[in-house]
């Protein structure tokens, strides 16, 4: 950890502490959506597009803000866009729980590009203020932090909200945000949380990457890939096993939180197993995970929970290799920045197309034999843009 991280805190595992809280709030806000709708609908009057938006629209935010997110981290101070990040969920959560459809959506949209900030700026501090040998168990922890504010908020929305309606238990997630902007503020000092800096500390820079460009590209395809997958088996799976297992809808639910559930697996595991592999081998092993999940759906639906399991540790690990691989090639932390913005910006505008087209697919043929093999091709890409990618991803750094 560089000397200007220690000098601002008392341990590293502070900071870790706080990028776990960062991103405990950086998918359960948008999550939180799902298990209201049928509320929201009957006193707001959406239409079932306009439901849609307010899954999608952070995922259109996470591609088409990625470039300003990393303007900003740039400018203003990775700290700094910590703090927008935090404050920006918070103020955009409890907009959307205070009113009608304008401000519903107008808060959604905040919420998206506040995480958006987030997405770029917690890679580059992890970059920049831990050790190489400390930085993939950091990016695993925050990967993994995600996958459980997910799940937490998935679990608590809809018992809450039949409690005490849909707007209380949406307005609940800034509870998260509360505790990460104190969190933050303890762990940096009140003039690194609150005020611009727009410095770059100095910082050693690495050797050029060869074909830097081809290695930023098949990231771009492993993340596109893995993003597209990701999004598609979790707005589709539950309906998979109401249709061809008979669930109820229910039961369906919560059978496909498993995979949502072991991507802490995936995300704590890849750092580990970095240790004694080389990136390559883990990125194949994720790969073949993933493509268990397609093909045993097809092949062996009654085995549905193994094929979750497979994914959840896949989908977990993937995001971990790809964001790893970023920091540890980039050659410093404004080449990272634009890694990570175009890696990010151009994954998740694919990622924003895998709800509606895999329902569409699945609407025109009639069955989900061809929106799984439209899944098996995304993981595909996943596979082969990721596994030529971290060839150069030095082991054990």
């Amino acid at each position: 950890m560089t000397g200007r991280l220690s000098a601002r805190i008392p341990a590293g595992w502070i900071l870790l502490a706080c990028i776990g809280l960062l991103a405990l709030n950086q998918r359960g806000p948008f999550v939180a959506v799902a298990p209201v709708v049928d509320l929201m609908q009957a006193e707001l009057a959406f239409s079932p597009v306009m439901l849609g938006l307010l899954t999608s629209i952070p995922v259109l935010c996470f591609s088409l803000a990625a470039p300003l997110a990393s303007l900003a981290a740039r400018k203003f101070g990775a700290e700094f866009a910590v703090t927008l990040t935090i404050l920006g969920v918070l103020a955009g959560v409890l907009l959307r729980s205070a009113g009608g459809p304008v401000l519903v959506v107008a808060g959604t949209v905040l919420i998206g590009v506040a995480i958006t900030v987030g997405n770029i700026a917690a890679p580059l501090i992890i970059r920049r203020d831990f050790a190489p040998g400390r930085q993939g168990t950091a990016m695993g922890i925050y990967t993994a932090a995600l996958n459980v504010g997910s799940f937490l908020t998935s679990v608590v929305t809809a018992p809450l909200a039949a409690a005490a309606g849909w707007r209380t238990a949406l307005a609940a997630v800034a509870v998260l945000a509360v505790l990460a902007i104190v969190g933050w503020t303890l762990a940096v000092g009140p003039r690194n949380a609150f005020l611009v800096s727009g410095q770059v500390p100095a910082v050693a820079l690495l050797p050029p990457v060869k074909g830097a460009g081809w290695v930023t590209a098949g990231l771009t395809a492993g993340f596109a890939g893995q993003a597209f997958s990701y999004y598609g088996v979790t707005a589709w799976l539950p309906s998979y096993l109401h249709d061809e297992l008979g669930m109820s809808a229910s039961g369906a639910g919560a059978a496909s939180s498993i995979f949502q559930i072991l991507a802490i697996v995936g995300g704590l595991g890849v750092p580990f197993a970095a240790k004694y592999w080389s990136m390559k081998t883990v990125a194949i092993t994720l790969g073949v995970l993933w493509v268990a999940v397609p093909v045993g759906l097809l092949l062996a639906p009654g085995l549905w929970w193994l094929w979750s399991v497979s994914g959840g540790i896949a989908q977990g690990g993937g995001i971990t290799v790809v964001f790893i691989a970023v920091i540890r090639l980039a050659r410093d932390q404004a080449s990272a920045g634009r890694m990570s913005a175009t890696v990010q910006g151009l994954g998740y505008c694919f990622a924003a197309l895998a709800p509606p087209m895999v329902g569409f697919v699945h609407d025109a043929s009639g069955s989900w034999t061809l929106p799984l093999l439209l899944i098996l091709g995304s993981v595909l890409v996943f596979f082969a843009g990721t596994t030529l990618s971290v060839r150069q991803v030095p082991r054990g750094r």
